[in-house]
Order: C-alpha cells, then sequence, then structure tokens
C-alpha cells in the first residue's frame, strides 16, 4: 500500500460497498467514486444496457479503463463492481494503489438486499441464489487476494463496518510510515 493510498472496496454485488463507501468518504473528506456509476455517466446508459449490446466481455473492458483512471487519483474512496477482480489488470491496479476492504455477506442477505433490484444484469436468472453461489465460489479466491482487510457487512451495523475499516486503514499507513522511516 502507498501512503496516502485510496481505499477501494470489493465483493460481491449487495455486499454494501456503495453504502459503506459514502459514509467513509465522507469521514475522510475524500471523494467517492462508485465504479458502476462512473461507467454509466461515461456511456449515458445503464449497466444492463451495456451488457445487452456488448455482453459482459464489453462491459468488464469499460470496467477497466475506469478502474485504471481513479486508481491514479489519490486520496478517494471507490466502490468497485463485484465482477472487477475478474481482471488481473483491475487487481493490481487495486493492490499497488491502495487499501482494499473486501466486504463480506451472506447469500441470504445479499438476496434479501438485491430482490427488487432491477439493474443487476448477473442476477436475471431462474435461480438467483445458486448464480450468487457461483460467483462467490469463484470470485472468493480473487477478493481474498487483493484484500488487505475482510469484514463482514451483513452482521455487523454500518457503522461499526465503517469505524472499523478507518482504524484498519490508519493502523496500516501507520504501520507503512514505520516501516518507510
Amino acid at each position: 500500500m502507498k501512503p496516502a493510498a485510496n481505499i477501494y472496496l470489493i465483493g460481491l454485488m449487495g455486499v454494501g460497498k456503495t453504502t459503506i463507501g459514502k459514509q467513509l468518504a465522507k469521514a475522510l473528506q475524500w471523494p467517492f467514486y462508485d465504479s458502476d456509476k462512473v461507467i454509466e455517466e461515461c456511456t449515458g446508459v445503464d449497466i444492463p444496457t451495456i451488457f445487452s449490446y456488448e455482453g459482459e466481455e464489453g462491459f468488464r473492458l469499460r470496467e477497466q479503463a475506469v478502474i485504471h483512471h481513479l486508481s491514479m487519483k489519490q486520496g478517494i474512496v471507490m466502490a468497485t463492481g463485484g465482477g472487477a477482480v475478474i481482471k488481473p489488470e483491475n487487481r493490481q491496479a487495486l493492490i499497488e494503489n491502495g487499501f482494499v476492504v473486501y466486504l463480506q455477506c451472506s447469500i441470504d442477505k445479499i438476496l434479501h438486499r438485491t430482490k427488487h433490484d432491477t439493474q443487476r444484469p448477473l442476477l436475471r436468472t431462474e435461480n438467483p441464489r445458486l448464480r450468487l453461489q457461483t460467483l462467490l465460489a469463484e470470485r472468493d479466491p480473487l477478493y481474498s487476494a487483493c484484500a488487505d482487510f475482510k469484514i463482514d457487512s451483513g452482521v455487523l451495523p454500518t457503522k461499526t463496518v465503517v469505524k472499523t475499516i478507518l482504524q484498519q486503514y490508519r493502523a496500516a499507513l501507520e504501520d507503512h510510515e514505520r516501516i518507510a522511516s
């Protein structure tokens, strides 16, 4: 982690990356970015539309460009899309330029949080539970490999999650400064 590094939130859809990210940014008085929202702003269309015209691969290329661009900034909080860790280039950008927090959450909680959300193309399936289980099985090793810190955002109040992340981030900065001096 670089000094004055950014904070990046990773994890499956519905784990609270945007909600927690906004509160972290407010506490730090830093700008907040949601990589999916940035993609939508740049293209002028929503994520499901990108998926329908360009497929997942087209979306992932757009996501890679946005993550690369945002990871070059200093002093930001960024919530990534749930699949951002699929591309090695994204994992490298996150690891090299910030403090990476893996937000974990039970499948039941994610299903509850996303049951009325129509903006999640990967959950448009007969069996969303199975889809989430499959995604978690595929992505958990990638999330874990990137993470400086892991926390369950499904069992703790949001304020507690934010406070704990800030404590861990500040401790990591102190460790980095101690090693550098």
